[in-house]
């Protein structure tokens, strides 16, 4: 199917009896802003895929206490420093859970 000059003047016209000339901009911008959206989730995916693959890297999670290499055993201070630290995290974020309840 082939669409000459005519019918694509009247899809167009169409287009714009429909929804006006002053939301084409904000209707295609959003489009705009939903396909980098998706281009961006659909990268992500393919990122984790290929991290999937390779082997677990020994990142530690924001708030996880990660044992110390075997090499490189720390002393009294500083473990006592590093179980300060994790529970104070613990105690901050139970804090701002309480507040986020709160405010509900």
């Amino acid at each position: 199917m082939n669409l000459g000059p005519m019918e694509i003047g009247l899809i167009i016209l169409a287009v714009l009896l429909l929804f006006g000339y002053k939301k084409l901009p904000d209707a295609s911008r959003s489009m705009g802003r939903s396909l980098r959206i998706f281009k961006s989730e659909m990268k992500g995916m393919k990122d984790d895929d290929v991290r999937d693959k390779e082997p677990a890297a020994t990142t530690p999670v924001r708030g996880e206490i990660v044992a110390p290499p075997a090499g490189g055993d720390l002393d009294e201070d500083a473990r006592a420093a590093e179980l300060r630290a994790a529970e104070l995290r613990a105690q901050a974020a139970r804090a701002r859970s309480a507040a986020a309840d709160r405010t509900r």
